[in-house]
């Protein structure tokens, strides 16, 4: 059998959105890698679990059945990796939490309600700090843990870190671009395409990073923190853009579509997880929330298990 817990949670995302490409989206992976998911699964119990229509999937018979048997499996597994602090539900406690911009807006929300279930009686105070002020005051004691982006730390000798979960980087096309008839997609093929640049959570760096190791500077012509700006402006086919598969969504605001296409290049993935003081470790209301950040991800968030996409 090859079936594993992620194919439970990838089977339990496309029944409830109902769509590959939205299940997709809230797995933080790729259309192809849920289609070979559902697949497997299918080939393995040896039923048809969804219906495929032009408009999306969804569920036969058969398939109504094992989602409540599907749900119950990731319960239960959720539900014994947390056991050993059931008795101490009953703390009270305070936490300041750090994050950067992206994690408050795509990661961290679910991963405070169930701590919130969990432990009520432990109050998180979340803050938003961008990335050099996190590391700052994790060293000086003034915050004890952050969920934030991992790989623009700059103080590792002194902040332990822990990966959570990490997110492809895809190329951002509008849904007519010529590229999408390509079997295979480079850098070098958007050379000369105006390059919309995203400026929050170092992600700027982080692109001009690996467009220096494919041997030229994008095109930027425009910079913006936000990312309905972005899905705006590359849909309506002013520009191009890289960015990770936690914050794609295959439709802007205004209702056009875009796409994400895999690149050929070495593109590092998004790292987002947990930082903390190396020298002075966690107290008990942070290493609280780390537990269930590890291990109570597989209900919230069927992307946030460390799994490599």
């Amino acid at each position: 059998m090859r079936v594993s817990l992620r194919h439970f949670r990838v089977f339990i995302a496309v029944a409830e959105s109902g769509q590959i490409s939205k299940a997709a989206a809230a797995l933080f992976t790729s259309q192809p890698a849920v289609s070979e998911a559902i697949k497997t699964l299918e080939t393995d119990v040896g039923v048809k679990l969804f219906n495929r229509t032009p408009r999306g999937v969804s569920l036969t018979y058969e398939g109504a059945i094992f989602l409540e048997h599907a749900q119950n499996v990731l319960a239960t597994a959720v539900d014994a990796m947390l056991a050993p602090q059931k008795v101490r539900r009953d703390l009270d406690g305070e936490l300041t939490l750090a994050c950067t911009h992206t994690v408050a807006g795509y990661f961290i929300t679910p991963l405070l309600s169930r701590f919130a279930r969990i432990f009520p009686g432990i109050k998180v105070k979340l803050v938003e700090l961008e990335r050099p002020c996190i590391e700052d005051r994790l060293m000086s004691g003034e915050l004890e843990v952050a969920v934030c982006l991992l790989s623009p730390l700059e103080h590792i000798s002194e902040i332990e870190t822990e990966l959570l979960v990490r997110s492809k980087r895809r190329l951002w096309l509008p849904a007519n671009h010529a590229l999408l008839d390509r079997k295979n997609v480079a850098l070098r093929d958007i050379e000369h395409e105006s390059y919309i640049m995203l400026t929050i959570d170092d992600a700027d760096r982080t692109t001009l990073g690996y467009f220096e190791r494919a041997g030229f500077e994008p095109n930027v012509v425009f910079r913006t923190s936000s990312m309905e700006a972005i899905r705006n402006v590359v849909s309506e086919g002013h520009g191009v853009t890289v960015l990770s598969d936690m914050v794609y969504r295959p439709w802007s605001l205004d209702g056009v579509r875009l796409v994400a296409v895999d690149l050929i290049d070495q593109i590092p993935s998004m790292d987002i997880g947990l930082a903390w003081n190396r020298a002075t470790g966690l107290g008990r209301d942070a290493q609280l929330f780390c537990d269930v950040c590890r291990y109570g991800a597989g209900i919230v968030g069927s992307g946030m298990f460390a799994e490599s996409q």
